[in-house]
């Protein structure tokens, strides 16, 4: 069936290739756009992020060529400069080109900064958003970024800077009891954003939540309190990806859970045991 795409005649205008960068969602294949998975058909070759979960990446036909820009175990992540010549190189070699990242490729993706390197080399691209990290992993947690009565704005911080530099931000401002506040690749800095805070004025009582594996049949949620989360995620061993979530629409977790009972339940059957904090029937009954 043919389509009508007017971005194949910026291809052919330039005789170069063609760059879609496309948002994987936070890691269950179906919440990818209808686009999504048909540019992942389409494509020559596909770049992808270490957070582009397997199931998603299963989607890619046989055929296609796959290029992991990602860490691995044991390999250094590959450094932003050399991502963008892969994919600079590749569309000057005529090549459809997925770009695929997770999450929202605008949201803490470095996206901007890709599509920069395109422009400079005329290089013809589409944008494709994802569900980001916050929206997915929050719904599939119970836990609304938004409710009546708790929270009548969001905040969405990350907990990691490149290059080493300082978490500095403005603490005041997003130490609002009012709000909800997410924070992205937030574990390695965790201690400070949380002293940070709680100097700041936001109450150590506070509601948090920390989910890992978002969206995905690996997913873990832990509730607790904005004072004793740190703690609480090393003693349940979480590891990135892991996003925080802090405020009082945590407190409607299991009211508004659909999926993250389902999934303990799942594993009660199988013979795993689940480790439920001490503290989060406490922060989701006051």
């Amino acid at each position: 069936m043919s389509k009508d795409n007017s971005n194949q005649g910026l291809i052919s205008m330039n005789n170069k290739g063609f760059v879609s960068l496309v948002g994987a969602g936070p890691g269950d294949a179906e919440l990818m756009t209808v686009k999504a998975v048909r540019l992942l058909t389409e494509a020559d070759v596909v770049v992808y992020d270490r957070l582009v979960s397997a199931d998603i990446l299963s989607l890619i036909p046989a055929g296609v060529s796959r290029i992991s820009v990602g860490k691995e175990v044991g390999k250094h992540c590959v450094p932003q400069d050399e991502i963008n010549e892969i994919i600079v190189n590749l569309a000057n070699a005529g090549r459809k080109i997925v770009r695929l990242k997770g999450g929202d490729p605008y949201m803490f993706g470095r996206g901007g900064e890709e599509i920069q390197a395109l422009n400079k080399h005329q290089i013809a691209f589409e944008i494709v958003p994802g569900i980001t990290a916050a929206s997915g992993c929050s719904a599939y947690s119970g836990i609304p970024l938004t409710h009546r009565g708790m929270s009548r704005r969001v905040q969405y911080i990350t907990g990691h800077f490149n290059d080493n530099e300082p978490l500095d931000l403005n603490w005041k401002s997003i130490a609002d009891p009012d709000s909800t506040l997410v924070i992205y690749m937030g574990i390695s800095n965790l201690p400070l954003a949380v002293h940070s805070l709680i100097e700041a004025g936001l109450p150590a009582s506070t509601p948090a939540a920390a989910i890992q594996n978002g969206t995905t049949q690996s997913q873990q949620r832990l509730i607790t309190t904005l004072g004793q989360i740190n703690d609480a995620i090393h003693q349940k061993h979480m590891k990135a990806p892991v996003i925080i979530i802090i405020g009082e629409v945590v407190t409607l977790a299991n009211e508004l859970d659909w999926f993250q009972s389902s999934l303990e339940q799942k594993r009660l059957e199988e013979g795993q045991t689940e480790e439920i904090h001490l503290h989060e029937k406490n922060v989701l009954q006051n």
